[in-house]
């Protein structure tokens, strides 16, 4: 290792003095200014992971639903997983290091991670739509060329494209071809397995909008439709052609505020759905016949997925356990439906995608989806085995076909990651199979009212959290005081937790009622406000 070479590079993407960052669930971001010398020094680290790991490490160079401006890079494992904890560690006193200890700490990691430095060294590297993402990605490639390492650069790709090509690159093509079109093929094979079967052929039936939030959706989705056309009719909105990347559109917005993207045309009744800007996250929605819009989020999103698999594994006759995995924020209704109705175990943890999907391994068929859309269904490597056993073994020609339909089912998801187009053609695929309107599956249930507020607070590691964050610890009297408040409504609950990046406190409040929901909300921030060191205007009365 020439350390020379390395603080000579380094020179050239140097770091702003003071600037403080820290590797979170989502990696880095921040303004895309201040990121030359934190790609630069993850292609060091994506190395030293490839190395350790002797497997290929993807960079990925996006931002998700952040506004243009930022940008931002998180790192993917041999398997298609998010960075393991221990790296995120060295992410971020790599990324803080100021110049004069970059070769130190680099030794440091060196060390503390066992990486033997005469093992090769393979990086994968994507990057989004982002006017800055091409140069950013540039900076990584020479954090990787320095240290030796080999790489392969995949350009325009979606985040969930990126974790199936370092999958596939690791099982030694297993899992799937490692090209853009190994996974068009892998994924419009199964789909187009399960919609060949009979069923409702109306025109309208089977087409789809989608708004593509303006990012690099648009331009995969483009390059797919021929391999699904046949099975189903996308029309693409916001396709980067004119707008701002997430600007008033796209899954975010359409989540926190309600309403649908500006710059879609919508009919009622229609099915429309959006993707988030690096296509991780996807909800649909619609308008029904007096106009009102009707938001089906990463809740409703499960509990189809669930009751359908659940369909199956009955119709087959087997026995594999299923789990659905939520956060404190899945509606209370969604929940009581998956227990009550579908009877289907529910299981809640911290809010982050990487407690959902560590869950979600436990069981044989783990669901997990957040509330903003995020999520997959994860297939344990013995429930596979078992799957496609039954799909060519079994006699009985109803049992085979919903063994093959599991198996189709199974390849349709990514198992790395949420992928936006992975999950929507899943979701078409069942409305498909099971003969049902976009109202019908609102219908499974309905959404208790809710209302999500912040505070702002002095410091925000006052407030500790317990139970999958639905208690609270610290500071004393708070829990006492949100329970008190939550007896005076019907079908109600509250929680508070800390944000992971700000000095605010984030208020979840449900109840019976829109006015219940807000009160009870508005009521929970004042108690936080006076408990927990709210600084500022302190939170609107009745």
């Amino acid at each position: 290792m020439d350390l020379h070479a390395i603080t000579a590079h380094s020179a050239l993407h140097a770091k702003p003095s003071g600037l403080v960052l820290q590797y979170g669930t989502a990696g880095f971001r921040t303004k895309a200014e201040h990121l030359d010398h934190v790609m630069y020094r993850m292609g060091l680290l994506a190395v030293l992971r490839s190395k350790q790991t002797k497997s290929t490490i993807g960079v990925m160079v996006t931002a998700s639903h952040n506004p243009e401006e930022d940008n931002g890079v998180k790192l993917v494992d041999p398997l298609g997983e998010m960075l393991a904890p221990s790296w995120e560690e060295h992410a971020t006193s790599l990324a803080n290091a100021e110049e004069q200890d970059l070769p130190g700490v680099l030794m440091d990691i060196i060390v503390k991670a066992a990486v033997d430095l005469q093992q090769d060294a393979f990086v994968v590297i994507g990057r989004d739509t982002r006017l800055s993402s091409e140069k950013l990605s540039q900076s990584v490639i020479d954090g990787v060329t320095v240290l030796e390492g080999q790489f392969h650069d995949y350009g325009l790709v979606t985040t969930p494209q990126l974790h199936y090509m370092v999958y596939c690159r690791n099982t030694s093509g297993q899992y799937g071809e490692a090209t853009v079109e190994g996974y068009y093929q892998k994924l419009s094979k199964a789909f187009m397995e399960l919609t060949k079967q009979p069923f409702c052929s109306e025109e309208e039936y089977r087409s789809l909008k989608v708004d593509c939030a303006n990012g690099i959706g648009a331009l995969k989705l483009k390059e797919m439709e021929h391999y699904i056309s046949q099975g189903l009719s996308v029309q693409l909105f916001n396709d980067g052609t004119k707008g701002k990347l997430n600007h008033l559109c796209g899954a975010d917005f359409v989540k926190s505020h309600q309403k649908p993207p500006q710059g879609i045309e919508m009919k009622s009744n229609e099915r429309c759905c959006s993707f988030d800007g690096d296509a991780d996250r996807i909800v649909y929605y619609y308008l029904d016949v007096d106009g009102h819009f009707h938001l089906i989020d990463g809740d409703k999103i499960a509990t189809l997925i669930s009751r359908f698999l659940k369909e199956l594994l009955l119709e087959i006759g087997e026995s594999l356990n299923i789990g659905v995995v939520q956060t404190a924020y899945a509606n209370g209704s969604s929940t009581r439906y998956l227990e009550e109705v579908m009877k289907v175990p529910v299981y809640c943890t911290k809010t982050g995608v990487k407690h959902l999907h560590h869950k979600a391994q436990e069981f044989d068929i783990g669901v997990y989806f957040e509330a903003n859309g995020h999520g997959t269904v994860l297939f344990s490597k013995a429930a596979e085995t078992k799957i496609r056993q039954l799909a060519k073994e079994l006699e009985d020609e109803k049992r085979k076909a919903a063994a093959k339909t599991l198996e189709n089912i199974l390849d349709l998801f990514n198992q790395t990651a949420g992928d936006a187009i992975s999950d929507m053609l899943v979701i078409e695929a069942i409305l498909t199979l099971k003969d049902l309107t976009i109202q019908q599956w609102d219908a499974l249930y309905t959404d208790l009212p809710n209302r999500q507020l912040k505070v702002k607070v002095a410091d925000r590691q006052v407030i500790s959290t317990t139970d999958a964050e639905r208690q609270v610890v610290t500071p004393p009297g708070l829990q006492e005081a949100i329970s008190d408040l939550v007896k005076k409504h019907k079908l109600s609950r509250a929680f508070v937790r800390p944000s992971g990046t700000e000095d605010i406190v984030r208020v979840y409040a449900e109840a019976d009622s829109q006015e219940n929901a807000d009160s009870l909300a508005r009521a929970v921030s004042l108690a936080v406000f006076e408990l927990a060191g709210g600084v500022g205007e302190a939170p609107p009365g009745f």
